[in-house]
């Protein structure tokens, strides 16, 4: 375990993976830093937890930290891992494909946690390799919050799991509302985690990665539904990014009783869908 004075500064971690993309060579057979980060006694920002907070459109003011904001706190450190040498997906072009959270208890916004996050596999997939990130949140040695990420790096590869397992046919979940997405949400989501990926702060950075136009942060799209879903205070939530959503743009968000909820583009894209489910032991 390597144990860490400070959090790691994002923007030098960014340019450093970005230089090395290049140079690695993706393998679901490859080895991978085994290395345990942990970061003793953080402190949540109350600025930027507000500033998150209001982009993300959770009410501010609350004692608990909202339900996705610890994977803020634990991003740095996951950087870390990704944007070492001994990491083997290249760190640009890395698609965040889905995350899962189970939040053990509330969070006060205002003490000081353990961060630990470490790599756990790399997996084949038919689209290149698959990296498992976990990140745990402890408070007075119990684990408070966990989630684990996948990370995809496209590439060719000769791997075939057959073809892909048919959906299961539901209904389609009813429509809640209809949201307006500024063009400029991915600069304000940026400076409130810290995540500034190019792909997410203008046109022309994303078109350099071939996006027409800048696209919203992967986990701004899970809180802004979780947001508006609500979620109890011991919770199991999944969630998978489908597809990328453009900025600005309009998108569909829909959700029911038992806990699903999407978000749809007007023309019957899924961009997110997800879960939400009450701990029960």
């Amino acid at each position: 375990m390597t144990v860490l004075d400070h959090p790691p500064a994002l923007g030098p971690l960014l340019t450093l993976g970005a230089l090395r993309s290049p140079f690695k060579k993706p393998s679901a057979e490859a080895g991978f830093p085994r290395s345990r980060l942990l970061l003793p006694g953080l402190r949540p920002d109350l600025a930027k937890l507000a500033a998150y907070e209001r982009v993300c459109g959770f009410a501010t003011g609350n004692e608990g930290l909202p339900v996705t904001y610890p994977h803020v706190l634990g991003f740095p450190l996951a950087m870390k891992l990704m944007s070492a040498r001994e990491f083997p997906l290249p760190l640009l072009g890395l698609v965040h494909t889905s995350i899962e959270i189970v939040r053990h208890a509330e969070l006060p916004a205002d003490r000081a946690y353990d961060i630990a996050v470490h790599v756990d596999r790399l997996s084949p997939h038919r689209r290149g390799t698959e990296a498992g990130v976990v990140t745990e949140v402890r408070a007075a040695e119990a684990v408070v919050w966990e989630s684990r990420s996948t990370y995809l790096a496209r590439h060719r590869t000769s791997y075939d799991d057959g073809p892909p397992a048919p959906r299961a046919e539901r209904e389609p979940l009813p429509v809640v509302d209809e949201w307006r997405i500024a063009g400029d949400v991915g600069r304000r989501y940026g400076a409130a985690s810290g995540d500034r990926n190019p792909i997410h702060l203008h046109p022309f950075t994303a078109r350099l990665f071939g996006f027409p136009r800048a696209i919203a942060h992967g986990m701004w799209t899970v809180a802004r539904c979780l947001a508006a879903h609500g979620v109890p205070e011991r919770v199991r939530v999944a969630a998978e990014f489908r597809a990328p959503v453009l900025l600005p743009g309009t998108v569909l968000y829909a959700a029911d009783a038992s806990g699903r909820f999407e978000l749809r583009g007007d023309e019957g894209r899924t961009y997110v869908s997800g879960e939400v489910g009450a701990l029960t032991t």
